[in-house]
């Protein structure tokens, strides 16, 4: 399918995560700071808002928006495996296979902080989105560790949360078959335990995300029937 390059592969609209936080639940903004230029105090363990849509785009097979509260915007697009185009080749006794590997294009509209844990879940779901078979949908998740005797680990960081960070973690799970799919880490100043401790706080994380997501695939996928 032909594509319009000059035209910005974003959503018409976006909608704030906000509307299905739950009671009670505080979002990391991403920019606002106290004035002694320390981070607002928050609960580690604390999730920030998630909206994720599937099939967004009708320029490719799959795509998916991801939106985190505090201003990270993410969208992503796929496309599944296609036959080659080739006169003759349906006439042809022999068989080939073209193997063409791209990275799946992800726009990151905004960041304000776990980018990469963002565009990873909106990866695993243009995917799905559009037929490729999965084992399960990666969903990502990101830590940060601010400087301090006792500083803890935090969920899904924010843009000041991650600059002020001294230790990072970025992993991805199937949920369903429970194996982390990449990790991706690096800092100073904290302990093999300390790690050990991220590792289960972002699994338990990424859990907690899982679904959400499911959800989003599941309403792409009748809407696509309501429109057949």
């Amino acid at each position: 399918m032909p594509l319009d390059h000059r035209r910005v592969p974003g959503p018409e609209e976006s909608q704030p995560p906000e509307l299905w936080a739950a009671a009670g639940e505080v979002p990391v903004k991403g920019r606002e700071e106290e004035d002694d230029g320390a981070a607002a105090p928050r609960d580690p363990c604390a999730l920030r808002p998630l909206f994720a849509r599937a099939g967004l785009l009708s320029q490719a097979e799959g795509s998916a928006y991801v939106e985190l509260g505090g201003g990270t915007k993410v969208l992503c697009a796929a496309w599944g495996p296609r036959e080659a185009a080739e006169p003759g080749a349906a006439l042809s006794g022999t068989g080939r296979l073209f193997c063409e590997f791209r990275r799946a294009p992800a726009l990151v509209l905004q960041d304000g902080g776990s980018a990469l844990a963002a565009a990873i879940s909106a990866a695993a779901l243009a995917l799905a989105d559009a037929g490729v078979e999965m084992y399960d949908l990666a969903v990502g998740c990101a830590l940060c560790r601010c400087p301090g005797p006792a500083a803890a680990w935090l969920l899904q960081p924010g843009e000041p949360e991650e600059r002020r960070a001294e230790a990072r973690l970025t992993l991805a799970l199937l949920p369903a078959l429970n194996q982390v799919s990449a990790v991706l880490g690096g800092g100073q100043g904290s302990p093999p335990e300390s790690w050990a401790q991220a590792l289960r706080l972002g699994l338990d994380g990424c859990h907690r995300l899982y679904p959400v997501l499911r959800q989003s695939l599941l309403r792409a996928s009748r809407r696509r029937d309501a429109a057949a």
